[in-house]
């Protein structure tokens, strides 16, 4: 929540619906520039907020202000900046059969438990998973009732500001197993009958979106880049036929069959980092690899492998904003919450060209992790 653009009564404006008008406006930090002060809150670790609240009235509207209220682009860019990463994984406990949700500080590397998901019951994978990084918040969509076929329409929203779950509009129709992303700052959701809908969070409510047309695409993977969704089936054995895909297109509400190299390089997990599509392929040792649009072929990515301690099942995610001269960085969440962080950089190329290279590090889940399944993976700027 960077405010260096804009003044402290322009902050408070913002959040003015919430105070009575004519209060006394105090400094943030008394003697600091209201820059200097600025920068220094904005780093408060989210999970605390409830408690820096109490501090004072202003620390409290300062603390409650979401980067998407601000009044320009530029505002909301410099908050994810100047905001801190924070990976939050989703896993199965295996003794309670609950959805529960952590996340992993990225200082300090350790793991704080968030609130509980509400309706964590549902079938693993059924429900779908998206972050909005540049707003704080998670939203948990749908899904199957566990130990039946019934499929819900309800919504579940994150926030890290508030470090809490609320209940969302849910969609207009039951679903399960459905595919989803954010695509320019609004959720996605495609179901495996073609259809989809679309929901702004500005407004709070949901809109059908244009109906995906021809055979079924069994959802394998989806990715959100550019102002598209993809949605790919993958490779499944037995190899009978290549890979359905299908990409949505937000600006013409339009759908189209998915570029051949891209559907049939998609042998992985995808994970969006810096602008750009990476997938962890799920054969050999795990290798990443990145779409080159122009050439509509996934390159490889020198360096090794996801290291081997951390373990399948696994799910991926990237930080949407650059970490700084042209890296990105990716995350594998693997069994047990162990989590290997990779950082792409540039690489000399051989042939010239765009390559990248990638060296990562492990993170080890604590003991007891041991059993936790990830089963979805987000990185909010909180």
């Amino acid at each position: 929540m960077s405010f260096s653009s804009m003044s402290k009564q322009q902050v408070l404006e913002v959040a003015g619906d919430e105070v009575g008008g004519g209060e006394e406006v105090m400094e943030l930090i008394p003697g600091l520039p209201e820059e200097v002060a600025e920068k220094c809150l904005l780093h408060l670790p989210f999970l605390y907020h409830r408690l820096f609240r109490t501090v004072s009235s202003t620390w409290n509207r300062f603390l409650t202000v979401s980067p998407a209220k601000f009044p320009s682009a530029a505002a909301a860019a410099a908050a994810v900046s100047l905001s801190l990463p924070f990976l939050f994984a989703f896993a199965f406990d295996p003794a309670s059969r609950r959805l529960q949700c952590q996340a992993l500080d990225p200082f300090s590397r350790r793991w704080l438990l968030l609130p509980p998901v509400p309706g964590g019951a549902a079938a693993a994978g059924s429900f779908a998973v998206v972050g909005l990084p540049r707003r704080g918040e998670i939203y948990v969509i749908g899904g199957v009732e566990e130990g039946g076929d019934k499929a819900v329409r309800s919504v579940a929203v994150y926030s890290a500001a508030r470090n809490g779950w609320e209940e969302a509009a849910g969609m207009g129709t039951p679903r399960g197993y459905m595919a989803a992303g954010e695509v320019g700052g609004r959720l996605v959701v495609a179901g495996e009958d073609g259809e989809a809908e679309v929901f702004d969070p500005e407004e709070g409510r949901w809109a059908p979106a244009a109906a995906r047309r021809g055979a079924a695409v069994a959802r394998y993977d989806a990715a959100a880049a550019g102002g598209k969704l993809y949605v790919t089936e993958g490779w499944a054995w037995p190899f009978e036929r290549a890979p359905r895909g299908a990409v949505y297109d937000a600006a013409s509400d339009s759908w189209s069959e998915m570029a051949r190299g891209m559907r049939e390089g998609w042998t992985g997990s995808c994970a969006v980092a810096g602008g750009r599509m990476y997938i962890v392929a799920e054969y050999g040792e795990w290798r990443l690899k990145r779409y080159d649009e122009p050439r509509d072929e996934w390159r490889m990515v020198a360096g090794s492998g996801v290291p081997p301690e951390v373990r399948r099942p696994h799910v991926v995610s990237g930080e949407v904003e650059e970490v700084g001269g042209g890296r990105r960085r990716i995350y594998v969440v693997g069994a047990g919450l162990d989590v290997a962080i990779g950082t792409v950089s540039p690489s000399p190329a051989i042939h010239g060209g765009d390559d990248e290279r990638v060296d990562w590090e492990v993170v080890k889940g604590p003991a007891e992790f041991a059993g936790l399944a990830p089963c979805n993976a987000q990185v909010l700027y909180a």
